[in-house]
């Protein structure tokens, strides 16, 4: 093993200064030693951070890696095993079992037929935007309660629950809560969600998890699996509503071409997703010895895969660092890649579609309330990065 391969002593807490959709710079410089580094996980376990695209993809679709939960190597007690239904933290079979009956509930196809009803929440959310203005934090105005309502019709929660399930969701993904009011609010939701889905066996509605009741799934695992559904179905498209908001309106050029050209809006959206990468990062396991990156990773070693700056690869993206909205963004890796690709990955295109556009049209003098260097920024430790709040503003 070469000497002068590069190190990334712990994990990087702070972005660079003035630059809020950057990577932190030492993920970057990590990058430009190589696609691969040393890495020593906070509990003191040795591993790998993986920052270059074509390897981050790699491991991705590699099953000698794994995603489950007790097999990751970062700590000196013992993990226990993922909740039943969380498939994220799974590996096959057990994830495609929990997977298979969703599949179909998330087609391309399914998620477009659902673009009216997208269109209908972003337009009431706008009016009240608009009578309240003419200024407004655009999380709690906008970004929040889209996807919010959106996720929340599909799975079938009740409208007079949502306001508390939202707020239990922001409590354990905030990245700034204590340990013990982030197991209260998990507790809480898993109670929640337990009663919701007896409540589904009973009386089954329209909705995606009715439907999941008449499968094999047990009542535990409908819970799991409705806690990864509403949890990431709501987050990460909020954060990247209100960061993505941030992003454009600190890029006046490419925001007047968008403003310009309508028509921009899908390769502005796939821009942005990977532009800012609001998953971060996520971990796998070797489960053999596995060459990679000319390295041996030893089975049994926890790897970091960082996406945003697997996203940022100079190797993949010209210029990476520029957000240019007519690129071809492809192959970018903010839904992920492999058998774990995102679920929701076109369900989210439809939100941001939508919204973004709907929000530039009505307010086409919408600007931040503050300066820049003001907005407040989730901590580096939060699983989905964002903004915690955009004050914005506009001719009335």
């Amino acid at each position: 093993m070469s000497e002068s391969l590069h190190t990334v002593p712990a994990l990087p807490t702070e972005r660079p200064a003035g630059c809020p959709f950057d990577p932190p710079s030492e993920l970057t410089e990590a990058r430009r030693h190589g696609p691969i580094s040393r890495f020593t996980h906070p509990g003191g376990k040795p591993g790998w951070m993986i920052t270059g695209h074509e390897l981050v993809r790699s491991v991705l679709a590699d099953p000698r890696f794994s995603s489950r939960k007790d097999l990751l190597n970062v700590v000196d007690f013992e993990i226990p095993p993922a909740p039943p239904g969380e498939f994220l933290l799974t590996d096959d079979p057990e994830h495609s079992r929990y997977r298979k009956p969703l599949v179909g509930k998330f087609t391309a196809r399914r998620m477009r037929l659902l673009t009216e009803r997208v269109e209908q929440i972003t337009s009431d959310c706008l009016d009240a935007m608009e009578r309240g203005g003419p200024s407004a934090d655009l999380v709690t105005a906008f970004a929040k309660p889209i996807p919010t309502m959106v996720i929340c019709e599909l799975l079938g929660v009740p409208y007079e629950d949502r306001a508390s399930f939202q707020e239990q969701i922001d409590t354990f993904m905030n990245g700034e809560t204590s340990d013990e009011e982030l197991i209260a609010a998990y507790t809480a939701t898993q109670e929640y969600l337990a009663e919701l889905v007896v409540a589904k066996r009973a009386a089954p509605t329209d909705d995606v998890l009715s439907e999941l009741t008449d499968s094999d799934l047990s009542d535990e695992e409908l819970r799991g699996i409705s806690l990864i559904l509403l949890a990431a179905g709501f987050d990460t498209t909020a954060n990247m509503l209100s960061l993505g908001t941030f992003a454009l309106l600190q890029n006046p050029a490419q925001l007047a071409e968008l403003r310009a050209d309508p028509s921009l809006v899908d390769s502005a959206v796939e821009e942005l997703l990977r532009y800012l990468s609001v998953a971060k990062s996520f971990m796998r396991t070797a489960l053999e010895d596995v060459e990679l990156g000319g390295q041996t990773i030893e089975a049994g070693t926890t790897v970091v895969l960082s996406y945003h700056t697997a996203n940022r690869d100079p190797e993949r993206y010209t210029d990476p660092h520029l957000l240019d909205l007519g690129r071809d963004a492809g192959g970018h890796l903010a839904f992920g890649h492999g058998v774990h690709l995102c679920l929701g990955a076109q369900l989210a295109r439809v939100e941001m579609r939508v919204a973004f556009s709907a929000l530039l049209q009505r307010f086409p003098t919408l600007r931040l309330a503050v300066p820049a260097e003001e907005v407040a920024l989730r901590p580096e430790t939060a699983d989905i990065y964002g903004v915690k709040s955009l004050p914005v503003t506009w001719d009335a």
